[in-house]
């Protein structure tokens, strides 16, 4: 009966938070704010409590995971109408490089110390302070960073060369089975699939792990090892 009553919950449970979590929308998780993971790990552990705690019935499991989710999009839909109210629940960006200098306040009031600032510029690819001329830490917790003009890439707007079309590579060949509607997107049919998979010494769609199409530049596959 134990081992019934309990996956009786998990099913619920999980079909319960699956739709929370589709209803929350789709954020990233380097994208979420403070308060999103803090709401995230509430719910996690509130529903673990209900499942294995005998007196609590799936109702109460449902019911719980619901409510918090209201909560949840109740204080999205607030922090979304009124901005002095996003401004308090979200969190504000923070300037923490500014003209090449570090502002310590800054750095102070969100705790951080500069090991952790060089990494975080490190993952931007910077690895001197003497490259940034601005950098922003994100409500998220993510550092933005804006190069000094010397330090920035070379653009082909900048050596005023005309523009190149920027075409989306698309998968359409995925673990031996063809993406229909994403073969259809590229304006490819079955027959010139067939053919280029040929050119590339492949026989059949089987034997094919990743295949993805761009225009001008072709087809690339990568098949099953040996």
């Amino acid at each position: 009966m134990d081992i019934i009553h309990i996956t009786v919950k998990l099913v619920v449970g999980f079909i319960s938070l699956f739709l929370v979590t589709r209803l929350l929308g789709k954020t990233q998780i380097n994208q979420i704010t403070p308060f999103d993971f803090v709401s995230a790990m509430v719910m996690g552990e509130l529903f673990g409590n209900v499942i294995y705690d005998r007196e609590v019935n799936v109702f109460y499991a449902v019911y719980a995971t619901a409510l918090w989710g209201a909560l949840i999009l109740a204080t999205d839909y607030i922090a979304q109408k009124f901005l002095k109210a996003r401004s308090f629940l979200e969190g504000n960006p923070d300037v923490i490089i500014r003209n090449g200098i570090i502002d310590q306040k800054i750095m102070k009031k969100n705790m951080l110390d500069i090991n952790t600032l060089l990494e975080m510029l490190r993952q931007k690819d910077v690895f001197t302070l003497q490259d940034v001329e601005y950098a922003i830490l994100e409500a998220s917790g993510t550092l933005s960073v804006l190069k000094k003009t010397a330090a920035q890439a070379v653009k082909r707007g900048d050596l005023q060369l005309p523009a190149r079309p920027v075409n989306l590579a698309t998968a359409i060949i995925i673990d031996g089975e063809i993406l229909w509607r994403d073969l259809e997107n590229t304006g490819l049919n079955i027959k010139d699939l067939k053919e280029e998979i040929e050119k590339k010494g492949y026989k059949d769609v089987r034997d094919i792990f990743y295949a993805e199409w761009m225009e001008g530049r072709g087809l690339l596959i990568q098949g099953y090892p040996d």
